[in-house]
This record gives C-alpha cells, structure tokens and sequence, in this order.
C-alpha cells in the first residue's frame, strides 16, 4: 500500500496495564460481542464502549473507506492547486497565515504530531487508550477528515496487533480537543512515542518491530486528522459516566439493606409517593429499592420503627439517587451523540467539494456533561455517607456503638467511616466543575477553552471514590443485619447482596484491620457494577 501497511486483521484478548508498573488482569465481568463491531463513522454506541476498551473485536465498514476515499481526492486536488486551506498547505493556529510548499507538506503532518506531543504524567489506562484509539479510527472513517483509505487500515491493524499507543494523563485544555493526548496517540502510527505491547509499556518503534509492522508515512492533512477532536476526554470521561450510572443502581442495592439493617419505614417508598413527583429516576429509584426487600421483615406492618418518619439520608434515598441517575443519563446521551460526531478540523465534503473551517473540536459539550456527571455521582457518596453514619451511631440506630461486638473494648467500624468522611471532602473538591474555567492559548487564537479533558479525569476519580465509599456502607449495613438478628429476614435481593459480601467478609465479632474489609467490599462493588452495564 502507498500508505504503511495492510495486514489480515487479528483479533485477540489482551492483558491490561493501569501503569508501566502495575499489572491489571484482564476483567470476567463483561461479556464480549461474538461478532467484531463494525466501525463505520456513526453506527457507535455507548454499549460497545466498554467491550472495546477491554478488547473486543472490529472490523472496517467498506462503504465508509469508500467515503474516505472520496474525501481524499478532494483534498488531493486542494493540494495540487496550491489555494490556501488550512491544515493542508498552511501553518497551524497563529501560523495558519504561513503557506508551506508542496515539498514540505508532508513533513508539516510529521512535524505537528511530534511538536504536540507535549503531555505529561502518568499515563492513562491501557483500556482507555485503545478505546480513545477506536473512538479516533471512527471519527476517520466518517469521511470528513481527509485522511487516506490506507492510513485508516494502517490504524485497524496497530489496534489489533495489541500495538496499543500510550497517552499520558495531562495536557489537554479541550479547546482543539485533546491536541496533546491525541498527539501521543498517533506516535506509534509514525514508529515514535510508546505503546502498550503485550501488558508493557515500551517504545513504539519496538512494538511495532515486535508486530511486523512498519511505521505510516502520512499525507496531506492527516497529522492534523489524527489529532483534532475529543476522543481522549470521551474515553476516560464516557467510560467513567458509564460506571458512574452503574455504581447509583448498586448504591440503591445497598440502600435496601440499610433500610432493614436500621429498621427503617418503607413507606417512604410507596409508589403512590413516586408517582406524583413524576421523576423518572426517583421512580424507578424507589422501585428498585423495594423490589430488593421483596420478602422482607421490614414488610410486616406489626413492626415498631424507631422513628416515626426515618432521616432524610433513607426517608429521601428515591429522591436523590433518581436525580444522580436522570443527570447522569442526560451526560450519557451527550456521550452517544459525540460517538458519531465529525469533530476534525477543517471538514472535509467532498460531496460538495468544499472543506470548511470550524469548531467542531471544542470540548464544551462534554466538558459541561462530565460536570454534571460528577456532580451526580458525588451526591451518591455524601447520601451513602450519611446512612453509614446512622448505622454507626446508636443514638440513631439503637445498635452497639460503632457496630462494634464489645463497643469500648473495640472500636469496631468506626474509622471506616473516617475513611468516608475524607472521600466525600475530597470529591467536594474534585465536583467543582472544570468547564467553567478558560485559560487563552495559542497567542489569542484558542481564547476560549472547556477544560473538558480536566471534567473527565475528575469524573473518574469521584467515580473510583464513591464505590469505595459504598463499600464501606455495604460492610456497616451487613454488620447491622447481624447485631440486628435480622440475617435471616432479609429481602429476597437484599438477601443476595448480604451473602455475596460475608462470602468474603465475615461479621466483625471483633476488632482486625479494617482496609481488608473495605477492599473486599470494594472488589464485589466493582463486580455489581458490571451489572449493570
């Protein structure tokens, strides 16, 4: 081929890596697709997104590399003219004044790729680097980027090669999209950068030397194709929102067993109350709640509750965990449409033959979903927060202080809830949203910017603290079940979730190191999420 390689695809499972250091195995909790998922520019949605990140085939429409193909002509012919058009025959950003010979364009491409590799820290997932890799090889393959049919297939066989570049977690404003992660994503294709290489963190001319393959010579405007859009911020920020909608339904699960571990009202969960706020996630919130204590003591209307009318953090769990879910599927259908987004610069129509300069590139609208999503998902915390609280202290709960068997003596959960406390202030801080933000670059040119990159690994972290801050919830309302005697009352879901944690957690009958506990919870949170997905 005139443009890097064509290879028979090979498809396969690969091992994963968080860092060069850190070996992460391969997740059971997915099923993967029988068929590879065909890439065609638009057909993309948000249920391939986990599958792809972890390894699931695809394949190349045939009818979108004709698209491409068309679009290349087009962009060919601006070439040979020698008129002015950006990214083609001009410098970039405050350079776009700057005409480059037609002896020197293809070095321009090169020259962009590496002079925007300019990101920094630890790198980002091996999971979301192939996703975001994916995710770009689509917005190629929709024909309006001006890119050739060869480099698109050059790019499919990296990808499936288990050539997979690595990004590094910072440098991205989110104003021309992720320039710098996008950069270091598109090294490997030139046989520079590095790349996750059979679960290692190594140089990409090695990997690629390793997988028979050559580094690409690019064309015309395919540096500028390969790295402008917001495929990076839509990998971490979309997979995050993904597991931040899974961790609200697990936090109603868990809910569910506080209610009978407390001894709380159910009738704060009556459909008749739902019905007349008419929110759809308080709703199904408050449903899916009550379908967990299906068989429950709690369902008994003989029982004396302590409380006449329980405290917010259980009367209201409907009402805050369906606004966090309604928020967090509004974020996800911003997600979906920019799956299928043309989101180069300029754009390439060749069935108009125009290219057209614009903005699609900018991050906003998902710089201003990953803000809402977090500030969705943070309240799950700070409500779980508070119900762990009611579990612990027995002015509340009328149970041993702390939950502990011999409360004095020992201390029992008492510091697990200090480990929540300091979550929740943390994601406090981490919800401030990032799109408000904007800091000009570019000499002036980029004077507006979304941050969207900054939403999107905010997102994850809140993410990864809320289900710790779960777990914690989940080990105090078990214990409460037990102090209670109640373990044999349970609801038929609620049933469930307590003999899935004391498969690994065992009553606390009295003191021992309390992280282990938290971890084990931890893991079969991560397990429930995947549910759910």
């Amino acid at each position: 081929m005139k443009n890097g390689f064509r290879e028979e695809p090979v498809f396969f499972l690969a091992l994963y890596t968080r860092s060069p250091i850190m070996l992460e195995k391969p997740s059971t909790g997915f099923s993967m697709p029988k068929k590879a998922i065909l890439l065609s520019g638009s057909a993309l949605t948000l249920n391939d997104l986990i599958p792809l990140a972890e390894g699931a085939p695809f394949s190349l429409c045939e009818q979108a590399l004709e698209k491409v193909n068309s679009a290349r002509v087009l962009v060919e012919k601006i070439a040979k003219k020698g008129k002015p058009c950006y990214g083609v025959n001009t410098g970039f950003g405050l350079l776009a004044k700057e005409a480059i010979p037609p002896s020197q364009q293809k070095k321009l491409q090169l020259n962009i790729i590496r002079s925007h590799a300019a990101g920094f820290g630890e790198p980002l997932s091996r999971q979301e680097c192939r996703l975001a890799a994916i995710l770009r090889l689509n917005v190629l393959l929709k024909g309006r980027t001006g890119s050739t049919p060869s480099l698109c297939q050059a790019f499919a066989t990296l990808i499936q090669r288990d050539v997979i570049p690595c990004i590094p977690s910072r440098g991205s404003v989110g104003a021309s999209g992720d320039l710098a992660p996008l950069s270091h994503l598109a090294l490997p294709l030139i046989g520079e950068g590095e790349a996750y290489y059979r679960g290692k963190i190594v140089p990409a001319g090695e990997a690629l030397k390793k997988a028979g393959l050559k580094p690409v010579v690019l064309q015309e405007k395919e540096g500028l194709g390969l790295i402008n859009g917001t495929q990076v911020m839509i990998a971490v920020g979309g997979m995050a929102a993904i597991l931040a909608k899974s961790l609200a339904h697990v936090a109603s699960k868990i809910a569910a067993l506080t209610f009978e571990g407390f001894e709380g009202n159910v009738e704060a969960l009556h459909p008749f109350i739902h019905k007349e706020r008419n929110q759809p996630g308080q709703i199904s919130a408050a449903q899916a709640i009550l379908e967990e204590l299906r068989g429950s003591y709690l369902m008994d209307k003989s029982i004396k509750h302590r409380f006449v009318q329980d405290p917010y953090s259980l009367r209201c769990a409907p009402q805050v965990h369906g606004a966090s879910l309604d928020f967090l599927s509004f974020a996800l259908k911003v997600v979906e449409r920019e799956l299928s987004a043309a989101t180069d610069n300029p754009l390439v129509f060749a069935e108009e033959e125009r290219v057209l300069s614009g903005g699609n590139f900018h991050g906003e609208p998902l710089a201003l979903a990953f803000d809402t999503a977090a500030l969705a998902i943070a309240e799950i915390a700070n409500i779980s927060e508070r119900r762990l609280d009611l579990l612990l202290n027995p002015q509340m709960s009328g149970l041993n202080a702390f939950l502990a068997k011999n409360p004095g003596l020992e201390s029992g959960y008492m510091a697990a809830q200090y480990l929540a406390a300091s979550l929740v202030a943390e994601n406090k801080v981490l919800a401030h949203p990032a799109s408000v933000d904007s800091i000009p670059g570019n000499a002036g040119i980029e004077d507006h910017v979304s941050m969207g990159m900054t939403a999107a690994l905010k997102l994850k972290n809140i993410v990864k603290n809320v289900k710790a801050v779960l777990a914690v919830e989940l080990i105090a309302a078990a214990q409460a079940a037990d102090l209670r005697g109640i373990s044999k009352k349970l609801g038929k879901g609620t049933s469930a979730t307590y003999k899935r944690l004391r498969q690994k957690v065992p009553p606390l009958n009295e003191d021992r190191i309390v992280s282990l506990d938290i971890n084990e919870s931890n893991c079969i949170i991560e397990e429930m999420t995947k549910e759910f997905v």
